[in-house]
Formats: C-alpha cells, sequence, structure tokens
C-alpha cells in the first residue's frame, strides 16, 4: 500500500530529543570562508529542529591543534548522537572518529575527507581534481617554460589533508605530461602571513624568480598575496586562488587574482547536517561521498554567480 509512516508523529509521541555536535574551524574573520559553512547549518536547522534535534557548535582555531582536541573531548563527555566535523588536522581527526566508532556515534565530514574512514557521509569539494583545475589554468594562461609558484598559507602543511589534496593534484597535473611545455614548480609554506619576515620571504620569491608568471594559493587567504603584489607594483603574474569571500572579491575585481576556484560552503553545511538526519531519524541511505560543484569565477562573471 505504500504507507509512509508519519516521522514528525512519532518523534512528538515519543518525546524523544536528538543531540548533533558541529566541530569546526573558527572564522578568522567576519567574512572569513567558514562563516560560510554556518549558514547552510542554520538553513538546515530551521527545517528539523520540529523534529527535537538539537546542535551544539564547536569551534578550533585554524592555527592551533589542540584547540581541536579539546573541543573534540568536549564532544566525546557530552555523547551526542551524531557528529559533523570538518577533519582540518588530519592526525587529530583520525584520532577523533577512533573514538566516536568505538561509541558508535555516526559522523559526516564536510569541506575534507578522510577516505579510508567509516564516515556516513562527506560533503565537499574533491581537493585533489581542485588541484588539478587550478593546473590547468595556469597552464593555460602563462608563457610556454614560466615557473609557477605554489602557496600555502598554513602551519603544519602534512597535517592539513585538503590543502595536500591540492597540491598532490597540482602536480599531478604536470606529471601527466600535457603541460604547455616545461614547467618549474616551487612550493612555498607560509606558517604566518601577517608575519614580515613571511611577507618579505614571498616579495624575495617571487622577485629573484622572474620567470615566475603564475601563482596558485591553495586556501582562501588569497587576499594576503594580493596586498603584497600590489603593495609592491609588481604584475603581469596570472594568479588563483579559493574561494567567494569579501577580501577575495575586492582583489578580483582589481585584476590582482585571477581565477577563485569556490565551492559552494553554504550548501556543505546544510547537507551535512541534513545527512546526519536522514540517517539517524529517517532512517534512511545516505550518500557516502557529495562532491559540490568545482566553480570558476572571474571578474567577468562575478556578479551573475549565485
Amino acid at each position: 500500500m505504500e504507507y509512509q509512516p508519519n516521522i514528525l508523529a512519532s518523534t512528538l509521541a515519543s518525546k524523544k530529543t536528538f543531540s548533533f555536535a558541529l566541530l569546526f574551524p573558527e572564522p578568522i574573520s567576519p567574512e572569513a570562508y567558514w562563516n560560510k559553512p554556518m549558514i547552510g547549518v542554520r538553513k538546515a536547522f530551521q527545517e528539523i529542529q520540529q523534529y527535537g534535534v538539537n546542535i551544539d557548535i564547536h569551534l578550533f582555531k585554524q592555527s592551533d591543534s589542540l584547540t581541536f582536541n579539546k573541543e573534540a573531548s568536549q564532544i566525546l563527555r557530552d555523547n551526542p548522537d551524531g557528529v559533523a566535523l570538518a577533519p582540518f588536522f588530519s592526525r587529530e581527526s583520525r584520532e577523533f572518529i577512533f573514538e566516536l566508532k568505538k561509541r558508535n556515534i555516526p559522523y559526516v565530514f564536510i569541506d575534507s575527507n578522510l577516505k579510508d574512514s567509516e564516515k556516513i557521509s562527506y560533503t565537499g569539494q574533491d581537493s585533489f581534481q581542485s588541484g588539478m583545475l587550478a593546473a590547468k589554468l595556469l597552464d593555460y594562461s602563462i608563457p610556454e617554460n614560466a615557473s609557477i609558484l605554489i602557496l600555502h598559507f598554513a602551519k603544519q602543511l602534512d597535517n592539513m589533508n585538503h590543502l595536500v589534496q591540492r597540491e598532490k593534484g597540482f602536480y599531478g597535473y604536470f606529471q601527466s605530461g600535457n603541460q604547455n611545455g616545461k614547467r618549474h614548480l616551487i612550493t612555498l609554506e607560509i606558517p604566518d602571513p601577517n608575519d614580515q619576515d613571511s611577507i618579505d620571504k614571498i616579495k624575495t620569491s617571487i622577485l629573484s624568480n622572474p620567470e615566475i608568471k603564475g601563482i596558485f594559493v591553495t586556501n582562501s587567504q588569497v587576499y594576503y598575496l594580493g596586498r603584497i603584489l600590489e603593495s609592491s607594483g609588481i604584475s603581469g603574474i596570472r594568479v588563483i586562488g579559493h574561494d567567494l569571500i569579501s577580501e577575495n572579491i575586492t582583489f578580483l575585481k582589481k585584476g590582482i587574482v585571477d581565477f577563485l576556484i569556490c565551492q559552494r560552503p553554504e550548501e556543505q553545511g546544510y547537507r551535512a547536517i541534513i545527512s546526519l538526519f536522514e540517517y539517524l531519524i529517517l532512517k534512511k541511505e545516505v550518500n557516502n561521498e557529495n562532491y559540490t560543484s568545482i566553480d570558476i569565477i572571474t571578474k567577468e562573471n562575478l556578479d551573475y554567480y549565485k
């Protein structure tokens, strides 16, 4: 008869509540990237709160893995029904999900994926393919045999899975043999982009290597590079970064940044919460991997991008 039970009526009758824990990076500014997934989280919560769902938000500092451990420990003490997390720090995330597994607490990933885990679902970009795309864009837009600088604004790069995967994808493109001439790739890791020594290091790398005609910034902080190029009067370099935040939009409009690769973070936040809801409350099967689009934004199509 294709009968469907009324889930809302059932949850109201049982008076059961469900607790979700959220473990996300703390935004570094009011306009920073990690504010955007929270928009999707709030939208999802508005839709499902009537089913007795509560969401506890835990934020950790992007520059300090110890804060991740602290918030993860609190989540384990709270013993929620499900967890949505950004596995920002690979080692600490693996330790955390090991403990979640011991407690039979299901979890979903957002933004970054640990493929060999027992997650319920992942929502985010394919970081490897994103790196491949950035490499192809630069390869097509700079002179033959020009060099490329790969710039990481990050501490403990080897512990940041999504940045590592983007770099692997970038290198993978040129290792495939499809590039326009021979490319020399230079990688630079900058722990603190506000530090004067770091700023000088970037300037020196660019000025001492005039063959650099393309720069790939692996995260959303390409605006730091934009400030350096603008203040130094350096031009003639194609720049690719990530994410449509206000600081990056400024340099995209000025033509200092040529491309932004975007990944619909609001959709990621929404989908992560809905996946937990469908799995735990609706008892549905959910897709193990939900890849969001890899969008290329330029100043020409910026005003038309939703």
